[in-house]
């Protein structure tokens, strides 16, 4: 129980840090398109705004993912849920955490392998990529660019995917060990 508590306590805090950095990041996607009409309207139009807005909104809801699934102001089918007791609610989210870790696993082995396609590697093996650039196997390749006018380089925005969804799987096994306190009567 000592590990199960040291572990919540500990994604708690980094997730509840970072959700709480990054909910202000919606005043930077505010600034990028007041400039970007700004310019449209007065001087000539900017190429990057656009897209770089477009990577402010995916580091927004990414990152701050794993913050609103720790507040439980995640979306929820509120038609019986709302009416129950907090032990069966537990029970529920308990079952139905394991769809989540599934889907979150999938969606990050789909990440991994989407930056080691992005750093230059094209074979089916993203993970002895990532292996083979610690212990030096492996070198990057020719890096993806984006297709527009202004092209910029994808890999941080795909690796702070990577970073996200990571820090949401682990936020959804410390729900799961909550949950499981709580169907158990204990107090982390």
């Amino acid at each position: 129980m000592k590990f199960a508590s040291a572990y919540v306590r500990t994604v708690d805090q980094i997730n509840y840090r970072v959700g709480r950095i990054i909910m202000y990041g919606i005043f930077v996607m505010v600034g990028i398109l007041l400039w970007s009409s700004i310019s449209k309207t007065f001087f000539f139009p900017s190429l990057w705004t656009l897209e770089i807005a477009q990577f402010a909104m995916v580091a927004y809801y990414i990152l701050g993912g794993p913050y609103s699934i720790q507040l439980g102001s995640n979306v929820r089918m509120d038609l019986f849920y709302g009416e129950w007791s907090d032990r069966r609610k537990a029970q529920v989210d308990a079952f139905t955490v394991f769809f989540l870790l599934f889907y979150l696993g999938v969606l990050l082995y789909g990440a991994i392998a989407s930056t080691a396609y992005s750093l230059g590697h094209y074979s089916d093996e993203p993970v002895s990529f990532f292996t083979g650039l610690i212990t030096g196997s492996e070198e990057i390749g020719r890096l993806e660019r984006s297709s527009t006018a202004w092209r910029p380089y994808i890999w941080p925005i795909k690796i702070i995917m990577c970073f996200g969804i990571f820090m949401m799987l682990l936020q959804a096994i410390s729900e799961l060990i909550k949950d499981i306190a709580k169907i158990r009567g204990t107090e982390l």
